[in-house]
């Protein structure tokens, strides 16, 4: 029998107004539908899809033109192409991408993300999840509890759905047995129970032949449960729970269209607001009051969660994107040290020490993860020993940010707990996070001031402080050049250290190998102990690889204005190979040492050094000299009496 098209309710005709007022006075609910491969999400939506009666005549005669030319149901219906939108997806009958789809009943709207079941699209899932409200765990019938199952499981209650639905589908494949079901229903408690989910709804369904999904059926008499549109419609979501929060207002954007106006617009994250609150401005802690609250369509006396506004203060106070207003008298906390799950979705694993962007409700910053604590086993919730995170990997790791952040746990806000990590080099999203709790030590650890500065160690040296960072290939004779650059110096009166790579793996950096982790600590470390140096009022020269962007960046961003000078000591790959008195290329290239720059790890060239050496042009006396020239307008090199500080 040809599916029922979607017949519009009289009402539109006759009283359009009546009639969008009705439907904007429902509720939303948000729902994910999540589970193993070849569940049936997909076909369970369009299920949905077709019982609220949502789907257009045009859309019905391509979805019986599309199921007859590459669906999976023979000559029926394959509701799944409703929502398979991609050319891949629906030539391997998978999900990959989340398809969002909107559907109403009389009594609810429904906002549905069918997330992928393959594990390689966990991180598709999360996406889906972050929003959600209630999540429709599936199952098939056949199959039993899986490892995606158990994973999709973790991650909803990871990100703090409190509303679960077990939905054990294609009961039709399995005769409708009642003791099939009882059995899942019994595994999967036992698992929920483990990771937290107090309490479940357990439904038998076909997504495929309707069975339960819009009413009872009558295959399956035994359960006398409520149909899956009728939970949807009937569960109560806790709507009210941000609005009893505290006032908080992360600002998006500084709205000044004239010399008179100046407020501070952003969508409220919890709480409420209202002209004469005293508010508090974070990170900075000034304190204002409320004047007005402004909208498009005029003044509001009270506004709450879930609304975008303009606020402006009786105050001129500096606030700006990334700022947070709250309620003055119970404002968020403000840290720069964090522990944190870890949900990581990039390919490439997680680089302990590298500096990531990130971002969360309207901050961005620089951020550094430390070494996983833990990684979960979500099969057996071991907490493993992990140094890193690869693909669909969770973790717990400590995070530090380059500064303080305003934000308050993830289980009592999404907007201010959750975040993401994104590539500073690609840009792309590689990780999505919770925060747990400020570390204590960021509170209690402060800068002690000093009385004598980093200029006075500077001035009785009778120089300016700075760093000579060499960076090049193994062999590429930065050692050397480093070392007559120290001489140089020292001849003209100036007090200098020089780091050397092989030296700092004696002692600070013994317990280091070279995979790209620990290359990126240790360049870390070296840059901490520089900088302590140039306090000291040193001109202090290294010589390290130093193969990545991002660390030479951070070690830059780490000096003051105009004190980090970059060499490139460029010599290509096959003259160092040339030059290699020790013969660690042939080694490498032989498989005898691992993650060797430029054979199997990769070494990225600065894109605009102060200065380049060429080192096939000339010696390393002429290369050393041309490096000090360099430093003669960049650090007042040439001076020995002081007047040049």
């Amino acid at each position: 029998m040809r599916p029922r098209a979607y017949t519009p309710d009289a009402l539109i005709a006759e009283d359009i107004e009546t009639y969008l007022a009705q439907h904007q006075a429902k509720s939303l609910l948000r729902f994910i539908t999540c589970g193993s491969v070849d569940d049936g999400k997909s076909t369970l939506i369009g299920r949905l899809l077709y019982d609220s009666r949502q789907i257009f005549e045009d859309q019905l005669a391509t979805l019986e033109a599309d199921s007859r030319r590459v669906g999976t149901q023979g000559q029926e219906i394959d509701f799944a192409l409703l929502v398979d939108g991609l050319a891949a997806e629906r030539e391997q009958g998978i999900t990959i991408d989340v398809a969002y789809r909107f559907f109403s009943t009389d009594r609810r709207k429904f906002i549905v993300a069918d997330t992928p079941g393959h594990e390689q699209y966990t991180r598709n899932m999360v996406t889906g999840a972050s929003t959600a409200d209630l999540a429709v765990i599936l199952i098939d019938a056949r199959k039993g509890v899986l490892t995606q199952t158990r994973r999709h499981s973790y991650l909803a209650h990871l990100v703090g759905i409190r509303h679960v639905v077990l939905a054990v589908n294609k009961m039709d494949l399995v005769g409708y047995d009642r003791a099939t079901y009882d059995t899942i229903v019994a595994e999967y408690a036992a698992f929920a129970k483990s990771i937290g989910i107090g309490a479940f709804t357990a439904i038998p369904l076909s997504g495929f032949r309707g069975d339960n999904v819009a009413g009872p059926s009558d295959h399956m008499p035994w359960y006398d449960g409520p149909s899956l549109i009728a939970h949807l419609e009937g569960v109560e979501v806790e709507g009210g729970g941000d609005a009893a929060r505290p006032f908080r207002m992360p600002v998006q954007w500084v709205n000044r269209p004239d010399l008179d106006f100046r407020g501070f617009a952003g969508l409220i994250a919890s709480g409420g607001v209202a002209p004469g609150d005293r508010v508090r401005i974070l990170p900075s802690g000034r304190m204002s009051t409320i004047a007005r609250i402004v909208t498009l369509d005029g003044d509001l006396s009270r506004a709450v969660a879930g609304q975008s506004v303009t606020l402006t203060l009786a105050d001129e106070i500096d606030c700006s994107r990334g700022d947070v207003i709250a309620a003055a008298g119970d404002a968020p906390q403000v840290a720069d040290q964090f522990e944190a799950t870890i949900v990581w979705m990039d390919e490439a694993p997680l680089l302990p020490g590298r500096g990531y962007w990130l971002k969360t409700a309207t901050q961005t910053v620089t951020a550094q993860v430390q070494p996983p604590e833990h990684q979960m086993n979500v099969n057996t919730l071991e907490r493993l020993a992990a140094r890193t995170l690869d693909l669909n990997a969770i973790g717990v790791a400590r995070l530090s940010t380059d500064r303080p952040i305003v934000f308050e746990p993830y289980g009592d806000n999404r907007t201010l707990g959750g975040f993401i990590l994104i590539d500073k080099l690609t840009n792309a999203t590689v990780a999505a996070g919770m925060l747990n709790v400020a570390l204590r030590r960021a509170d209690n650890v402060h800068w002690q001031a000093t009385d004598v500065t980093r200029e006075h160690h500077a001035a009785i040296k009778h120089q300016r402080a700075g760093v000579v960072w060499l960076t090049g290939l193994s062999g590429a004779g930065k050692s050397t050049i480093a070392n007559l650059v120290e001489r140089r110096l020292a001849a003209l009166g100036k007090h200098t250290f020089l780091l050397d790579g092989d030296n700092v793996r004696h002692g600070l950096c013994r317990d280091l190998g070279f995979s790209d982790a620990d290359r990126i600590e240790n360049i870390r470390r070296v840059g901490e102990v520089a900088r302590l140096m140039t306090d000291a009022g040193l001109i202090v020269i290294t010589a390290f690889i130093s193969p990545f962007r991002a660390e030479r960046a951070m070690v830059r961003a780490m000096m003051a204005e105009g004190e980090f000078v970059e060499v490139h000591v460029d010599t290509p790959l096959a003259e160092a190979e040339r030059r290699d008195v020790k013969g660690l290329y042939a080694k490498a290239r032989a498989g005898e040492i691992a993650n060797f720059t430029g054979i199997d790890s990769p070494y990225e060239p600065p894109i605009a050094p102060e200065l380049r050496i060429d080192t096939t042009r000339m010696t390393a006396e002429q290369a050393a000299e041309a490096i000090v020239a360099k430093l003669v307008p960049e650090l007042d090199v040439s001076f020995v009496d002081g007047s040049g500080i």
